[in-house]
C-alpha cells in the first residue's frame, strides 16, 4: 500500500511540476560524514565580569532549535542545538548535532526563508518548508520535519555517526521538493508572508508570487529599471549591466501592502498587493544621506527594510543602509535613525516584539563588529538633541543593550541572526548568530536585560546576554534561518516515513490573492 501510495505521488508531481522540479532525498548523513575533521562543538562560557540574568525556565523539557546556514561555498548545513535547562539557572547546556550538509546550488547562496508549521492534524507529523535561493538564478524548496529528530538511529546512520568526527541526528522526513526558475538573475530575497504564498525577489528588478500549493506562478512584480545616472567616463559596463535590481522587500501584517528597494534608486516604492500595482515612490533627501553616512557620490539605495511596531505611534518601517538605519512613520516621515554613529557597517537588522499581548517592539542590529544592538523607538525614548545648524535632522533611537562584541570574544562580522522566543521559556529569548567565519552561536537573553537604565559615562551599551555555545562550520556563512522545534505528538512513530502529500490550506488565504 505504501509503494502504490508513493508511485502515485511521484506521477502527480512529475505532471504538474517543470522538469527541472524533481524529488530527491537529503543526503546529510553522507556528507556529514565525508566534511571535514573539525573539533566537537562545546559549549562556550560567557565572561565572568558580565552579571547575567536568572534565566527561569516553565519546564525541564529540553528545546531544540533547528538551524539552516547557507554559505558562499553552495552548502547548505542543517544543524539542531538542544538546550538542556540544568540545575543552575545561570548555566543550561547545549549540545549540537548535524542534520543535514549537501551542496544545494551551483553557486553562493544568498537567502533563505522559512514558512509557518503545517496544520497539527492527529497522528500526523508537522512540517516546515525551506526555500534558498542563489546567484545560479534558482530557488529550491525542502520540507523539514518540524518536530526534533529520532532519537533511534538505524544500523547504517548509526554508523555513519560513530565515523564522523561530529554527532549526526538525520530525520528521513526531511527532503527536498524541487527547483522553481521564475528568475533570470540573482536572487536577493525569500519570503512567506503565510504557508500559501512564497515570495521572491531577483535582481532581474522582480517580484515573483508563488502558490505553494502546486508551485504556479501566480504574478510577477516588476520594478523600475533605474535610470543611469553619475556613472564615470569611460565606464565599460555592457548594456544592460549598469546596477539593477530589487535588494529586499517587506510585506505589511495585513497582506495588503509592501514596500521594496532597489540597486541604483535613492528611494523606496510602495505596492498595492490586492492590485499588483505601484502605489507610490519615496524618494530619500540628499541632506539626511548625507546625516547617516551616504555621501553624494555613493549609491544611496536602501539595502534592507523591514516592518514593525511602536506602542506609542502604531505601525512603522525600517530602511537600512551601509551604516545607519532609518526608521518612517506611517505618513513616510522619518522618525528617527537608528545607529549611534556611522563608524561601523550594518548587517542585518529585525523588529522583535517585547510581548505577544502588546505591539511594543524593540529593533535588533547586526554589525561589522561583532555585535547585536538593541534600540526603543518609541517617542518617549528618542534622543532629541538641539542642533545649531537650521536643518532638521531626525532623532536618534535610545540604545538599550548590546550582545556579544569583542568584550564576549566575538569580533568578526555578523552576517545574520534569528531570535527566537520559545512558548516554555516566556521571559528568554534565544538568539542563534552567524559570522562570516563560519561559526554558530546560540545565546540566550532574558527580557529583563533590555530595561532601560540611566547611560553611562563611557557611553558604552549595557553588555546583555549569555553565550552557550558556538559551533564551527568551517564555511563564509551568508544567512540563517531557524525555528523551535514542536514536541513529537502522540501517535506519531519516530522512524515512520512519510510522503508528500497535498496539504489542506489553513491560513484561510484564496489563491486568487
Amino acid at each position: 500500500m505504501a509503494k502504490r501510495k508513493a508511485q502515485g505521488a511521484l506521477d502527480g508531481a512529475a505532471t504538474t511540476k517543470s522538469e527541472a522540479f524533481k524529488k530527491v532525498k537529503f543526503n546529510g548523513a553522507e556528507q556529514a560524514a565525508k566534511s571535514r575533521r573539525a573539533p566537537k562543538a562545546k559549549a562556550s562560557k560567557a565572561p565572568a565580569a558580565v552579571e547575567a540574568t536568572p534565566l527561569t525556565t516553565k519546564s525541564d523539557a529540553p528545546i531544540t532549535i533547528q538551524i539552516v546556514a547557507g554559505s558562499y561555498d553552495r552548502i547548505l548545513h542543517g544543524v539542531t542545538a538542544t538546550i538542556h535547562p540544568s540545575s543552575s539557572s545561570f548555566s543550561p547546556e547545549v549540545t549540537f548535532a548535524d542534520t543535514f550538509l549537501f551542496n544545494a546550488h551551483t553557486s553562493a547562496i544568498r537567502c533563505l526563508a522559512l514558512s509557518p508549521p503545517s496544520a497539527p492534524l492527529p497522528g500526523q507529523s508537522q512540517k516546515v518548508m525551506l526555500a534558498s535561493g542563489s546567484t545560479d538564478e534558482r530557488i529550491n524548496v525542502y520540507n523539514l520535519s518540524a518536530h526534533p529528530p529520532p532519537s533511534r538511529a538505524d544500523p547504517d546512520a548509526a554508523l555513519l555517526s560513530s565515523l564522523a568526527r561530529r554527532p549526526i541526528l538525520e530525520d528521513t522526513r526531511n527532503r527536498e521538493l524541487g527547483t522553481l526558475l521564475h528568475h533570470s538573475s540573482t536572487v536577493t530575497r525569500l519570503a512567506f508572508p503565510t504557508r500559501s504564498k512564497l515570495l521572491s525577489s531577483s535582481e532581474d528588478s522582480t517580484v515573483a508570487v508563488t502558490r505553494t500549493r502546486d508551485w504556479s506562478l501566480l504574478s510577477t512584480i516588476k520594478a523600475p529599471v533605474p535610470k543611469v545616472f553619475g556613472r564615470p567616463s569611460g565606464d565599460t559596463a555592457p548594456l544592460g549591466g549598469t546596477p539593477s535590481g530589487v535588494n529586499d522587500f517587506a510585506v505589511h501584517p495585513s497582506m495588503k501592502v509592501m514596500i521594496s528597494v532597489s540597486k541604483g534608486e535613492r528611494c523606496m516604492r510602495l505596492w498595492n498587493l490586492v492590485t499588483g500595482k505601484k502605489a507610490g515612490v519615496l524618494d530619500f533627501g540628499r541632506d539626511l544621506m548625507q546625516e547617516i553616512g551616504e555621501p553624494r557620490h555613493s549609491s544611496g539605495e536602501g539595502r534592507k527594510v523591514v516592518w514593525g511596531s511602536s506602542e506609542s505611534e502604531g505601525d512603522e518601517f525600517a530602511v537600512g543602509f551601509d551604516r545607519d538605519v532609518l526608521v518612517f512613520g506611517m505618513d513616510s516621515k522619518p522618525r528617527c535613525r537608528v545607529m549611534p554613529d556611522t563608524r561601523t557597517k550594518v548587517h542585518e537588522f529585525a523588529y522583535v516584539k517585547l510581548d505577544a499581548g502588546s505591539g511594543a517592539c524593540v529593533l535588533a542590529v547586526a554589525t561589522e563588529d561583532g555585535r547585536i544592538l538593541f534600540f526603543s523607538t518609541a517617542l518617549e525614548d528618542l534622543d532629541k538633541k538641539k542642533s545649531d545648524d537650521s536643518k532638521a535632522s531626525p532623532p536618534r533611537a535610545k540604545l538599550l543593550a548590546q550582545l556579544g562584541g569583542k568584550d564576549a570574544g566575538v569580533a568578526g562580522r555578523v552576517k545574520d541572526f534569528k531570535i527566537l522566543q520559545p512558548e516554555s521559556t516566556p521571559g528568554i529569548w534565544y538568539i542563534i548568530s552567524a559570522s562570516s567565519d563560519g561559526k554558530l552561536r546560540a545565546w540566550a537573553l532574558p527580557r529583563a536585560d533590555l530595561k532601560p537604565e540611566e547611560k553611562k559615562k563611557s557611553g558604552k551599551a549595557k553588555a546583555a546576554g549569555k553565550l552557550l555555545g558556538t559551533y564551527e562550520t568551517q564555511n563564509r556563512i551568508t544567512c540563517v534561518e531557524a525555528f523551535v522545534m514542536i514536541p513529537r505528538p502522540e501517535g506519531v512513530e519516530e522512524s515512520d516515513v512519510e510522503l508528500e502529500e497535498p496539504e489542506a490550506e489553513s491560513s484561510g488565504d484564496s489563491d486568487d490573492e
